[in-house]
């Protein structure tokens, strides 16, 4: 079912007033199918529950007059999402609000945030408190997530410790096939070694591309294909021509789906690197801006240049030299990567879905 949004409340029938224990509404990006609601909503599918599973999607999620939504909000008795609902939204009695988030954080997040430049930081920390208000479980992906989420969201409910739902898939045994058929879809050779370059946004509205790609994928010669994946927040304004050796996928639906068809990511401060860790894959991380980032910008939480789980780059001539490198430096690397997953990834054992349904949806599932 296709919904949308309203900008403000309107008068429901009563039947609309009414919470319809049968119904679930699933929100990923304000308008996407991807994500943690995306595995719940497909772990339900597979348990064969017997719910109504609506989902906004973004073709009528930017519409200025979504009465379909509004009508899914008035008779949901669950409600998930990985963002924040609209500033009108008032969680009925008899309605469950699952916030799943989207990811753990190395860069600072909520309330922990002292000068965010994405929003205006009065209508910002308030937007979110009401929000955060509304919260009767919280997805947390680890021990130090749920430490983080308590401070940084102001959040005293209950905090559901069982890992990524999204990333059940990631240690499935159907995770090789899987990659197998994307690279298949996006016209990748089998032989072919994938890079995915995955940076986070900037806390700005536009995509700045850093790498030159295509000489990147000359350095490294015809047997890579790099595939570009901007952050949701700021894809639409990606520019690149997608060629032989490099390809635009910042418009792919699930991040989670490239993880899959990847040899290698190259990230920076992305919560991509928490996910792909599951893997067991090699990373890079593209940290030109390590300081301005750490200091300036968002801040971290932990010490990102000893922890890191692959090496720090500063340059072009570097990216491409650890690529070409890339067995010598996973195998250098084996010993923090092995603790980062440990520290982050423990629960990531393909079950998640499974203990958030239970914890959430009982008997209804």
């Amino acid at each position: 079912m296709r919904l949308g949004r309203v900008p403000g409340l309107r008068q429901l029938p009563p039947r609309l007033r009414r919470v319809d224990e049968r119904v679930a509404l699933f929100e990923s990006w304000h308008g996407g199918y991807a994500d943690n609601p995306r595995a719940i909503s497909e772990a339900l599918e597979r348990r064969g529950a017997d719910l109504e599973r609506l989902w906004a999607t973004d073709e009528e999620a930017r519409a200025p007059h979504g009465r379909r939504y509004l009508e899914a909000l008035g008779r949901a008795r669950w409600i998930v999402t990985n963002l924040s609902m609209p500033g009108y939204f008032r969680k009925k009695p008899g309605t469950t609000y699952l916030q799943t988030w989207h990811g753990t954080p190395l860069k600072k997040i909520g309330f922990d945030i002292e000068r965010p430049r994405f929003a205006d930081g009065e209508r910002f920390t308030a937007a979110l408190a009401a929000d955060v208000a509304q919260w009767d479980c919280l997805i947390s992906q680890n021990p130090f997530s749920t430490e983080v989420f308590r401070r940084a969201f102001h959040y005293e409910g209950e905090i559901l410790e069982t890992g990524y739902p999204r990333n059940d898939v990631l240690s499935s045994p159907e995770a090789p096939r899987l990659g197998r058929e994307l690279r298949a879809r996006l016209g990748i050779e089998p032989e072919a070694r994938v890079v995915l370059y995955a940076p986070t946004w900037r806390d700005n509205s536009t995509f700045d591309l850093e790498l030159d790609l295509d000489a990147l994928a000359r350095a490294l010669g015809p047997e890579w294909v790099v595939l570009l994946r901007a952050h949701s927040s700021v894809a639409e304004t990606v520019r690149v021509e997608s060629g032989e050796f490099v390809r635009d996928v910042s418009r792919h639906p699930d991040i989670r789906d490239l993880y899959l068809a990847a040899d290698v990511l190259l990230t920076d401060y992305s919560s991509a690197m928490f996910d792909f860790a599951v893997t067991g894959k090699p990373m890079l991380f593209f940290t030109y801006d390590l300081e301005e980032y750490r200091d300036r910008v968002r801040g971290f939480y932990f010490d990102f240049e000893r922890d890191a789980p692959g090496p720090l780059l500063a340059t072009q001539e570097e990216v491409s030299d650890a690529l070409a490198a890339l067995d010598e430096i996973a195998r250098s690397h084996a010993g923090a990567y092995a603790r980062f997953a440990e520290r982050f990834c423990g629960l990531d054992d393909g079950h998640a879905s499974d203990r958030v349904i239970d914890a959430v949806f009982g008997g209804a599932a």
